[in-house]
């Protein structure tokens, strides 16, 4: 089981919840800002560690070579945790789920592979593993995903090109992705980026309330 903490909601009856995946050689205390900035007192967050160790943080996968088998060995992690919060009363299609950068990869790759249906997929500043073999091996609910993808036209990390072409691809396949641009790095774009997070995932839910 992939190592995580759980950030409980204001609202105490709130089931719903964001399971947001860090970057290379950062951790879950990468995000521990997410509950003050979002200001979304119904939300819940589920912070989990990559598992791979990497320079006194951590890494969902090798980036020197084939990524591909790190990425599938994590994917079945996040998989396992997935099922793990599902039997702890946690429903799928309250949940969203999120990263950036190595994350936002995560993301994708578990949001449109997981059989269930979640409130939202999302994925920042993030690359795509495999995007042919991924369109292949969609889940039966992969096209009623809502996802958010974005990135930054400055991003010297992880090239916008490659990231735009990827993703295009992905609509093309007919996977519904709101697909947005910035002029930043490779980063989260301050309370303009932080506002479209913030509404991709209320909408999520609808009504914005707890339930």
């Amino acid at each position: 089981m992939l190592e995580h903490r759980l950030l409980p909601a204001a609202d105490k009856n709130s089931k719903r919840l964001l399971v947001m995946m860090h970057g290379l050689g950062d951790s879950l205390a990468g995000y521990l800002w997410m509950p003050e900035v979002l200001r979304l007192p119904w939300l819940n967050y589920v912070l989990p560690n990559a598992p791979d160790d990497y320079y006194g943080g951590y890494a969902w996968f090798d980036i020197y070579g084939d990524i591909a088998p790190g990425v599938h060995r994590s994917r079945a992690l996040v998989f396992e945790l997935l099922d793990h919060l599902r039997a702890q009363g946690w429903p799928t299609e309250q949940t969203v789920i999120g990263g950036f950068s190595q994350g936002g990869l995560m993301a994708l790759e578990v949001g449109l592979r997981y059989p269930h249906r979640f409130a939202g997929v999302m994925s920042i500043s993030g690359l795509v593993c495999e995007p042919d073999k991924l369109i292949q091996e969609l889940s039966p609910v992969a096209r009623e995903q809502r996802v958010l993808a974005t990135h930054g036209t400055f991003d010297a990390v992880l090239p916008f090109a490659v990231t735009k072409r990827q993703i295009r691809h992905l609509i093309n396949a007919g996977v519904n992705i709101a697909w947005h641009e910035f002029p930043k790095e490779h980063t989260i774009a301050g309370e303009e980026e932080i506002r479209l997070i913030r509404d991709f995932i209320t909408a999520g839910f609808g009504d914005g309330h707890s339930g």
